[in-house]
């Protein structure tokens, strides 16, 4: 029985980098896995940060959680969004169990855990955080440590979406850098039974450099001056998790885990556009310019669906007797929905070839449904192509991203390494420690297995209050949240 359990998230890191392609390059990972045990992890339905993160520590996935992602819709009107935030997650985590058992956490970076809650332990917030100016940690005074031990503490890269390659590596670097030395201090300086941390970096460099790499990207260029920064990058990770092992009590069950993996982006389809031209969707008047599609834009009693943007589509009913100017018969929303689901799946590329559509009910995907999610759930061409919400195209199908530069979309499989105390690399080809069909919920389960703690009957067995959404930011940080959203590609 381990006596500690240290969980190093990696957001985005995907099997195909860290087990295939780079591992010669990764050392310390690679120590790892001939120790224990290793394989793909499934992420959620969506494989996005918001809310798999969660997922992950809690053991439910986003039905169950009510956040299905960035932005959920607060009511049934057409404007009532709710950025998602620590205040909505009502289940259980890991720390919460734990903290009841009388065990003490350390949070270093978790997706929804700001605004910051009383744990037992420390906390210091995710990139939802609007900055260091607001209270970031728990307890506040941690953030006057944090000052003298790192200087200005990294949240997350500024201006993601942008030209300035040098300026993006080095930014994402010092994060990195200054995240993981962090790491090592409150490690060693103070008493934990859970560390657990998330580094943004490897998400972040795939959606500014995938192209760079991928000789199979659209936009690849041989011989081009970034080539290898993605490679370099994950040395350099590599380097800063074997920093962070070389501190660890011998006591640790160390897990290296991902939310989700990471894929080329082949382009984007302009899900309204489509919508406008098969008769779903009708505005006031056709846009003289690509633009933004807002609630005030839409005749709404002359539409039946409309779409969100982002690395997945959702699609949305205008529902008689749900929304307020609903047009859907609610006897015909099955048949719709139906129909969608078959039209979107049979949408090929500009050049008429199938590109693989996958579309998902949210009811026959979670075991529940809590809040309010999307009637459709779309991956466009099994999310090669990202969902672009913007109208005014000229086309449906679109190679520049409505949000600026991006290079890369979300993929299903993540990673999971598991290592215990004492053990040692085994004489067993590395294949042979591999394990399949992982997935994201069994992680919490299995972090208190680790500590010997009873999981609690919402999370399961497996190892590895109902509210409505609000939002808790003001008018500024809503608008400064939002930028930064947008930035990243998620809205």
């Amino acid at each position: 029985m381990a006596r500690r359990v240290c969980v190093i998230g990696l957001d985005s890191a995907p099997p195909e980098l860290v087990f295939d392609r780079f591992l010669s390059d990764l050392p310390n990972l690679r120590s790892l896995m001939e120790r224990g045990v290793w394989g793909p992890l499934e992420s959620t339905v969506p494989p996005i940060t918001v809310p798999a993160w969660m997922s992950m520590f809690t053991g439910r996935d986003p039905g169950a959680l009510g956040i299905y992602g960035f932005r959920n819709r607060r009511d049934h009107s057409y404007d009532g969004l709710a950025f998602a935030s620590s205040r909505m997650v009502h289940e259980q985590a890991v720390w919460d169990v734990l903290g009841a058992a009388g065990m003490r956490s350390i949070l270093l970076g978790i997706p929804l855990t700001y605004p910051p809650r009383p744990i037992q332990g420390l906390m210091v917030c995710d990139f939802l955080a609007p900055s260091t100016s607001v209270q970031y940690t728990y307890p506040a005074s941690l953030a006057d440590d944090i000052r003298r031990v790192v200087g200005e503490y990294v949240i997350d890269v500024r201006d993601f979406r942008t030209t300035d390659k040098d300026r993006l590596l080095a930014q994402v670097h010092e994060m990195t850098d200054v995240r993981f030395a962090l790491a090592r201090h409150l490690a060693v300086s103070e008493p934990w039974d859970l560390f657990a941390m998330v580094e943004m970096g490897p998400d972040r460099l795939h959606h500014g450099f995938w192209r760079y790499f991928d000789a199979g990207h659209p936009l690849h260029e041989p011989g081009n001056p970034y080539q290898h920064a993605l490679r370099d990058y994950y040395r350099r990770l590599d380097e800063q998790v074997g920093s962070l092992l070389a501190v660890l009590p011998d006591d640790t069950t160390v897990m290296v885990v991902s939310d989700h993996g990471a894929r080329r982006m082949v382009g984007g389809i302009c899900v309204n556009d489509w919508l406008i031209r098969e008769g779903y969707l009708s505005l006031k008047r056709a846009p003289d310019r690509v633009t933004k599609l807002a609630p005030d834009m839409v005749d709404w009693p002359r539409t039946r669906a409309w779409g969100d943007g982002g690395y997945y589509g959702r699609i949305f009913l205008n529902v008689k007797g749900r929304e307020q100017q609903g047009a859907v018969d609610p006897d015909a929303y099955e048949a719709l929905r139906d129909e969608l689901s078959s039209r979107l799946r049979a949408l090929p590329d500009e050049r008429g070839r199938p590109i693989g559509t996958r579309t998902f009910r949210p009811q026959e995907v979670y075991a529940e449904c809590r809040g309010i999610p999307p009637d459709l759930i779309v991956y466009f061409g099994d999310l090669d192509w990202r969902s672009v919400g913007s109208v005014g195209h000229d086309a449906v199908w679109t190679h520049e991203n409505d949000t600026g530069p991006d290079d890369a979309n979300h993929s299903p499989l993540g990673i999971a390494i598991v290592a215990r105390p004492g053990q040692t690399p085994g004489s067993t080809p590395l294949a042979s420690r591999r394990r399949d069909g992982w997935s994201i919920c069994r992680v919490a389960p299995a972090i208190l297995q680790e500590l010997g703690v009873e999981p609690p009957t919402s999370m399961g067995r497996d190892g590895l209050d109902d509210a409505e959404p609000s939002s808790v930011y003001s008018e500024d940080e809503e608008a400064e949240i939002a930028r930064r959203l947008e930035d990243l590609g998620y809205l």
